[in-house]
Parts: structure tokens; C-alpha cells; sequence
């Protein structure tokens, strides 16, 4: 018996010190990266935007936003979304902590190719992936935020509002960055175009919990300057919401 009980001891240790060693390492921010790349976003505009992308991880105000937080890291996922079938991880989690691992991130984003292209556009859907992602996080943080970057209004699957509910219930903030645009054909204008405007539907559709706001970029010409803003903000835990929910419009930092 007492053969036994140092063996049960002996277990119950070599677990406890296993779980601590892999225990889920704590980061300020966990953030999925959600870019459209449905029919309407051609090959200039997918250009743009990844390149957008990329030079928000080189800029130095936000390395100095990250470097800023408690523990000075966060950890982020690209993904690109199109219909209700096509959603794919570009860039899988990542810590990002200094000036390195931050261009290395957008450096990866830049080389990965373009998942989708010429399907509707399902934000629902690609929100969904997110919250999956958000799930397998190999990390962990008390905020957790979907930052959805598109051009126009769902057109596939279920309405926005029913995954951004889900979200919610789930403590999970989803951001919308809105890419303003002249449509190509008239097929497109009503779906970058809807009602009100698309900001307005994003503030009205998309967005939720705490702290969630709308940026705009007036094109995707300035969609690096709107992105740079945008993930200072959500790094930093800025405040713009009440001017944001009104209007968001990013104008170039040169």
C-alpha cells in the first residue's frame, strides 16, 4: 500500500508539472485577421489589401502599441473569406512581440496566395471561421477580437447579425473595416453600395461587443493607413468607438 501511494503521489506531481509546462501561454490580445477576397475584391484590389496588411506589421506605431500592453505580445491569425464554403487560415497563430516577428508576419502575408476568388461574399460564414479560430487558439487573453475587413454587404448564407449575436454571448469584439469602392459593373454596385451606405451596414450588421467600432477606408489606395489606425486601436484598447459608430474615416497619415 504504501508502494502504491508513492506511486499515486509520484503521478499526481509529473501531471501537475506537465500541465503547468504546457499550459497555454498568456498574451494581451488574441485577433483574427478576417479579409474579404470575394468576387468583387479583383486582382488590384487583393494587391492593395494584403499590401495594406503587411505594412501595418512594419509600422512603428504599432510595434510601439503592442510593445505598450501588460505583457508586450499578441498573438494573430489571417484568414480569407468568400461564400458560405470558402474560408481558409492564411497565416496560422502567431505571437507577434517586436519589430522581427511582427515583419515577419506581414512578410508571410504578402507570400501566401490568394485562397479564394470570383464566389459571393458570406461575412456570416467568415465569422463563424473566426470564432472557430479563436477556439484552437494556442493562446490565451482576456480580449479576443474578429477584425472583419470587407468591400461589400453579405449576400450568402445566414444574416451577420445571427454569427455576431453568437460572438457576443461568446465575450468576443468583432471590428469592421470598411473598404469604399466604385463598383466594376453595375452587378456590383447595390453590393458595395447597399442601403444607407456600407458603413452603416456594418455598424447596423457586423459589429459587437466591447468597444466595437467601424473604420473606413475611403479606398483601397488608403487601406494601409486605415488598417495601421485601426490595429493601433485595437492593440492599444483606444476609445474611438463613439466617434467611430458615427463614422470612421481614416484619412492618409503622409
Amino acid at each position: 500500500m504504501r508502494a502504491l501511494r508513492t506511486f499515486v503521489v509520484a503521478a499526481l506531481m509529473a501531471t501537475t508539472a506537465w500541465t503547468s509546462t504546457h499550459a497555454a501561454e498568456r498574451v494581451d490580445l488574441l485577433l483574427v485577421l478576417a479579409a474579404d477576397v470575394s468576387g468583387s475584391v479583383n486582382k488590384s484590389k487583393f494587391e492593395l489589401q494584403r499590401w495594406g496588411y503587411a505594412a501595418a506589421f512594419s509600422n512603428p506605431q504599432v510595434i510601439a502599441a503592442l510593445r505598450g500592453g501588460p505583457r508586450g505580445r499578441v498573438a494573430a491569425a489571417f484568414i480569407e473569406w468568400s461564400g458560405v464554403l470558402q474560408q481558409k487560415v492564411v497565416i496560422d497563430w502567431t505571437m507577434i512581440s517586436n519589430d522581427e516577428t511582427a515583419r515577419q508576419f506581414g512578410e508571410r502575408i504578402m507570400e501566401a496566395p490568394r485562397a479564394f476568388a470570383r464566389n459571393s461574399t458570406s461575412i456570416s460564414a467568415g465569422m463563424d471561421f473566426g470564432m472557430t479560430q479563436l477556439e484552437r487558439a494556442p493562446y490565451k487573453a482576456h480580449r479576443r477580437v474578429i477584425d472583419v475587413s470587407g468591400d461589400g454587404d453579405n449576400n450568402s448564407g445566414r444574416e451577420p447579425t445571427a454569427a455576431r449575436d453568437v460572438a457576443i454571448a461568446k465575450g468576443i469584439t468583432i471590428n469592421g473595416l470598411v473598404i469604399l469602392s466604385e463598383p466594376q459593373s453595375q452587378f456590383y454596385s447595390s453590393h458595395i453600395s447597399p442601403p444607407g451606405g456600407l458603413a452603416n451596414y456594418y455598424r447596423n450588421n457586423v459589429i459587437g461587443g466591447a468597444g466595437a467600432f467601424v473604420a473606413v477606408a475611403e479606398n483601397f489606395n488608403s487601406f494601409d493607413n486605415a488598417i495601421i489606425k485601426k490595429l493601433i486601436a485595437e492593440i492599444a484598447q483606444a476609445e474611438p468607438q463613439q466617434q467611430c459608430r458615427r463614422r470612421c474615416s481614416l484619412a492618409p497619415t503622409r
